[in-house]
């Protein structure tokens, strides 16, 4: 379970995206033109090479509030898609 203490600072995204990984499920959390966009994806391709078809996004604000919303949603991705990326981890 990704924590929002223990996540990257909001201003790493003004430089570039951050990547990780969790059991099968992948993610991406980058600077949008319209907030902070959060993208999940199954394992074991990286970001640029699975399909956009197998990618979940959502944007949030640009903003310490948003950043908590980020790490919310990727833990319910988690949870809500657990078959996915078991099938992923395999």
């Amino acid at each position: 379970m990704l924590v929002k203490e223990k996540f990257v600072p909001l201003q790493f995204f003004k430089r570039e995206a951050y990547t990780g990984s969790r059991k099968g499920m992948r993610y991406r959390v980058a600077k949008a033109e319209d907030g902070l966009e959060a993208v999940v994806y199954p394992a074991p391709y990286c970001y640029e090479a699975t399909e956009e078809e197998k990618k979940t996004r959502v944007v949030f604000p640009f903003s310490d509030e948003g950043l908590g919303q980020v790490v919310d949603w990727i833990n319910e991705q988690y949870e809500e898609q657990k078959s996915v990326w078991n099938a992923a981890a395999r």
